[in-house]
């Protein structure tokens, strides 16, 4: 997932989260992407590594 994306879906979440007045929610689901951000690039990480090998 490239940065913009990323960027652009905290920011809808963080506005529908204004709307809604849950900032605690925000929150978490700002720590889930953030999570499947750093999977996201590990997998990338190995994937390349077993290209190289083969």
């Amino acid at each position: 997932m490239s940065k913009f994306w990323f960027y652009f879906w905290i920011i809808v979440i963080a506005i529908i989260a204004i709307f809604t007045e849950e900032i605690a929610t925000v929150m978490m689901l700002f720590l889930v992407l953030l999570s499947l951000n750093a999977i996201h690039a590990t997998l990338e990480n190995f994937y390349e590594d077993w290209k190289r090998r083969i």
